[in-house]
């Protein structure tokens, strides 16, 4: 299957004329961009991140953002330096993220309390916190449970159901949208209620 970066795109005979398409919008600007650039900030990426896998996404995220913000770009210096600050961002943010998530799962201690309203949530959409047994082996499984997580989905869980946090404040805390949120957290619970099993059949 090809690629962007398979097809031969050289269509605009310097950055000039690559720049006022991309302003016009036009339908192949942004594919020419990416085969001009792209591997050079994948390795910036992979560089940061140490995983080809993310680093693949930032790029692919920091593309977006920049044909959807190219309106914003002033030319004061070249589409490249531009694409450079855009990319080592979206990386650093993604950094950050994980770091967060990772410090964040340090600190929900195993043998801490473990919510009743957050164990009914989990397991049972009928279930009552009353009805959820708090064993230590519970806790356990929950701990694992959200350890096992995609990133995504381990952080927005740990700020919305562990750390409190309101979907606002959540969605802020990791730059996207409430919507957005709102289906990690859905999808991290649909995970998790899979991992854990329905414990009141148990």
């Amino acid at each position: 299957m090809s690629s962007p970066l398979d097809i031969d795109l050289d269509i605009y005979h310097d950055e000039a004329e690559l720049l006022a398409a991309l302003r016009r919008q036009e339908r192949l600007a942004c594919t020419c961009m990416f085969k001009q650039f792209a591997h050079r900030l994948h390795t910036l990426a992979h560089t940061m991140l140490k995983d080809a896998d993310e680093a693949d996404d930032v790029v692919q995220e920091s593309f977006i953002q920049a044909c959807a913000h190219i309106r914003n770009f002033e030319g004061r210096s070249s589409l490249h330096t531009w694409l450079y600050r855009i990319t080592t961002n979206t990386a650093l943010m993604r950094r950050r993220r994980k770091e967060f998530a990772t410090v964040t799962l340090a600190t929900y201690n195993q043998d801490e309390p473990v919510s009743a309203e957050l164990v009914a949530y989990l397991v049972d959409d009928n279930s009552t916190p009353d009805q959820a047994v708090l064993s230590k082996e519970l806790r356990e499984h929950i701990y694992q449970a959200v350890r096992s997580l995609p990133l995504a989905l381990r952080e927005a869980f740990i700020l919305r159901m562990i750390d409190g946090l309101s979907t606002k404040d959540a969605a802020a805390k990791l730059g996207i949208e409430e919507s957005a949120l709102k289906v990690r957290v859905h999808r991290a619970r649909q995970e998790l209620r899979r991992k854990l099993g329905n414990m009141n059949g148990a």
